[in-house]
Order: structure tokens, then sequence, then C-alpha cells
């Protein structure tokens, strides 16, 4: 007899709330369940009911919340006390994660205490006709796809790289079911707790998030000059990125660099000022859907990736377009 095939999501938030690249998996697992026949179950560690009913509109069926005051900060080591039975109980046929940096620690650690395959920063998911699983992932930083065929009863673990797996738009009429689980877990069993939490604050968007990224080297010269960047990432409601020179300098934060022993990103717009373009960056920006690079070296490699360039000073070139943009987009910023 068939059974119906459930797709696990493990919902990622943050303080603010759900994160945007959760709605992005939850809306994957609804295509890969609709395909299969199956059901959604999202699954969310400390959030307020009241946020439940977003993960209903982009595809969830069964929304479940374990509340437990422990969860203010959840460490790796709670979410695999909770998660590893939850999946050894319930059977699902896969369980989905947002391959965030939380979500790649979490995902690989269930998948050495299950002894599961793990398939990473998957771009690419299809349901084959005898109901086997296909992954698209990128390989060799980028420079080769890997295609998999996921086979058997499960549970298949799968990351999906963010800014791939949109989808239009929520759906507001869809109804599904919210449950709130109240799960104690023996104090014997944790080996780290936290007492108090301290974060920095600030306004900028994650790059790995952001649908626009403005992102600097070496040829913006100094630490001052990414003011120019800002400017420019606040009128286009972007982020701020940048190669690792930079970040080796001190001028940025290791969160803010791209390539490949940063962040890997994909967004819609990146714009890269004063960076020649080296392997290691490519393979963290090469995704994105349109590249922009400012660079007074015209035969600076980044140009070989981008779709439209500009041979000049970006010092120089920044304020203008910034400008530009905001005379274009209306902003009084």
């Amino acid at each position: 007899m068939n059974t119906v095939k459930r797709i696990l999501v493990i919902v990622e938030s943050g303080e603010t709330g759900i994160k945007p690249c959760a709605f992005e998996t939850v809306h994957a697992a609804r295509l890969l369940a609709d395909s299969l026949g199956g059901t959604v179950d999202a699954l969310c560690l400390g959030l307020e009911k009241a946020q439940a009913d977003s993960l209903v509109h982009w595809g969830a069926d069964y929304v479940k919340i374990i509340e437990n005051p422990l969860f203010r900060a959840v460490t790796l080591e709670q979410a695999l006390l909770i998660i590893e039975p939850l999946v050894n109980s319930e059977k699902p046929y896969a369980v989905l994660f947002s391959a965030t940096t939380h979500g790649k620690e979490l995902a690989a650690s269930l998948s050495a205490k299950l002894n599961v395959g793990l398939a990473t920063d998957c771009i690419s998911i299809e349901v084959g006709e005898q109901g086997e699983i296909m992954v698209r992932r990128p390989v060799y930083a980028g420079k080769a796809i890997s295609h998999l065929i996921l086979q058997g009863s499960g549970p298949h673990l799968l990351s999906l790289r963010q800014n791939v797996f949109r989808g239009s738009s929520p759906d507001t009429s869809r109804i599904g079911k919210v449950e709130l689980l109240d799960l104690n877990i023996p104090d014997d069993q944790l080996v780290l707790k936290i007492q108090d939490v301290v974060r920095e604050t600030g306004s900028q968007l994650d790059v790995t998030e952001a649908r626009v990224i403005v992102s600097g080297g070496l040829g913006m010269q100094q630490r001052e000059n990414f003011k120019l960047l800002e400017d420019l990432a606040l009128v286009l409601q972007g982020a701020v990125g940048a190669s690792r020179p930079v970040v080796d300098n001190g001028w940025r934060k290791y969160s803010n660099q791209i390539g490949q022993t940063g962040r890997t990103v994909q967004p819609d717009l990146y714009i890269a000022c004063g960076i020649s373009g080296a392997v290691q960056h490519l393979a963290g920006m090469s995704a994105a859907k349109c590249i922009v690079a400012i660079n007074k070296d015209a035969n600076a490699p980044i140009f070989s990736v981008a779709d439209y360039g500009i041979v000049g000073d970006a010092l120089e070139i920044l304020p203008l377009i910034t400008e530009e943009f905001r005379r274009a987009l209306g902003s009084a910023n």
C-alpha cells in the first residue's frame, strides 16, 4: 500500500521572525510534495504562533512549533535533540534545510546522526518516474554541476541554495494546521547551556539573502570609501559585499566576504566595484542573474563573467550611478 510521502522543512528564524530563505525552502517543498502527491510539514523551534500562517501561505500543510524557553537562542545540540527523534518517529521522505551557515551545519550533523546521505547547496530538485528525487548542485567552486539521484524510502536530506527557489507570491487562501508542541529537554542531555546572548545590531541585509549586492575589492583603496557602496546599496535596498583581500585588511567584516572561502550568493543584481575577479571570488558570485563590473583595468578577469562592464575609477563612477538610481527610483535616501 502506498503511503503519503511527507516533506519536512526545518524553518530557520531570527530576531525579526522567519528568515526569507525559509519561505523559499517551504515553496520548494510544496513543489516537491505536489509531484509526489505528498504533504509538507514545517518544523519551527521557538517561533511565535502568530507567524505560522505565513508558512501555510507559502505551501506548508502542517506547522509544528516547539515551545521551550531554551529556544530563545537555539544551539546545534538543542536542535538535534528535537529533530533527530522526530525524523526517526515520523519517517519523512525528505528533510529540507536552507543552505545558510546554520542550516548547513545542522543538515550535516543530522546526516551523521541518522547515517544517511546529504545533498548540499541544491539548485534544482525534480521527481523522477519512479518517485526518486533528482538533484543538481554545483561542485568544484561552481565550475561543474553534479547530478544526483536519491532513491529508496529516505529520509533524503537536502540543503537548498538561497535566492533560487523563490515563488511568485504567497497564496493567502491556503489553510493549514498549526500545532504547538511542548517538549522538555532534560538538563543532563545538554553539554552547552546559553546564559545570555549579545548580538551586534545593524540594518544591513545578510548578503546571502539580498537580491541586490554592491561589492567592493581593493580597488576601493581604503575602508572609508566603502561608504560609496553603502550609499548605493541603500538606494537599491541591497547589501554590501567584499572580496577576501578587503576582509583580510580589516576594511569589512567576514560576514560580508563573498567567494570560495566566504559566502556563495545568487542575487538578481551583483555590482562588482574595484574587484579584479580572482577565481576564488568568481566562485561565490558568478551565478548572479545580472553582473555589472566597474574596474580601471579593461583586461580584469571580472569582465569575463559580467553582463555589463564599465572601465573606469569606481570612486568616480559610484556617486554618479547612485544619483541616477536615486532619481530613477524616486528615492529620498
